[in-house]
């Protein structure tokens, strides 16, 4: 059975490449805005989220504390992926929650490396 990663994108065009590198070996589900995100994490349960931190609706800081703040979901494992590169964003990413840190454009070889050892 093929593990499930949600993909939280607002930017189709990078939703769909994520979906084009991941589609063969995952079974993939994708919201684009943070509250669509938040609930499909707690409605599907994934076994990793992939989330964009500039979201409409809540962004990928809030979404991260949201899902950390339910038991339920909490143990889910979440990459940030952003284009946010700058000091100190990976470190508010992690501080908020997140596992690991992506960032954009996306480094084919990285995600794999990331996706593989959360899901291991």
């Amino acid at each position: 059975m093929k593990k499930k990663i949600l993909i939280v994108e607002d930017v189709e065009m990078n939703r769909d490449l994520l979906v084009q590198l991941l589609e063969d070996d995952y079974e993939l589900a994708e919201a684009s805005d943070g509250k669509e995100g938040l609930e499909k994490i707690g409605s599907e349960k994934p076994d990793l989220v992939l989330l964009d931190i500039s979201l409409p609706e809540m962004d990928g800081y809030e979404v991260t504390r949201a899902v950390r703040a339910d038991t339920s979901i909490a143990d889910i494992p979440i990459i940030a992926v952003t284009a946010h590169a700058m000091a100190g964003d990976e470190e508010k990413a992690l501080e908020a929650g997140c596992n690991d840190y992506l960032t954009k454009p996306i480094d084919e070889e990285e995600l794999w490396q990331k996706v593989e050892k959360l899901l291991a």
